[in-house]
């Protein structure tokens, strides 16, 4: 029976250096299962960082969009696994499509997020079939002020949507704030 663990926080908190330690301490075949695509300089040195501080011993499988169709595979070779992130899979699903934001209907924002939504469904439901333990990292990006801009707040709605429906089936949640994370469910 899988185990789901969600980490959240925000930016710079040391949700992902803490997902990386509790993972490790299973001393167990682990999948890093990346998300990120390196489309600039910043965001390369970003994923480079990631890729230093992380063991040489863990498999590394990149899904930008749809990771639930790599579950399967991944579970038949571990029994630890790392997403990381949920947010970055969010922005990535919102993009695929090379939608312009401020120009959509209300409709058409609405079927986006049913999209999301589905796509999060989808992961959940072929973890659930293993028996790895899941480390789902994602940020917290509802605790600030109303974004100004539309595709800001609509990413924040996405988001704030995605963690409630992530942290509704986690077995357990931790919310990492200046790298100490809290526990607050589990």
């Amino acid at each position: 029976m899988a185990k789901i663990i969600l980490i959240t926080g925000g930016a710079r908190s040391g949700k992902s250096t803490f997902a990386e330690i509790k993972a490790n301490e299973h001393q167990v075949q682990t999948a890093y299962l990346a998300t990120a695509i390196p489309f600039d300089d910043a965001m390369k040195s970003r994923i480079k960082k990631h890729v230093n501080q992380r063991p040489d011993t863990w498999t590394t499988f990149e899904k930008s969009t749809q990771a639930h169709e790599v579950i399967e595979e991944i579970a038949s070779k571990h029994q630890v696994m790392l997403l990381d992130c949920i947010t970055v899979l969010l922005t990535n699903t919102m993009f695929q499509d090379k939608l312009d934001f401020d120009r959509l209907r209300e409709d058409e924002i609405d079927g986006v997020e049913t999209k999301i939504k589905k796509d999060l469904e989808l992961l959940i439901d072929e973890i659930k079939k293993t028996d790895m333990t899941v480390y789902l990292v994602t940020n917290e990006v509802g605790a600030g002020i109303v974004p100004e801009n539309r595709l800001a707040r609509i990413f924040r709605d996405y988001a704030g949507r995605a963690n409630q429906y992530l942290g509704s089936v986690a077995d357990e949640v931790y919310f990492v704030v200046s790298g100490i994370p809290v526990k607050i469910k589990g």
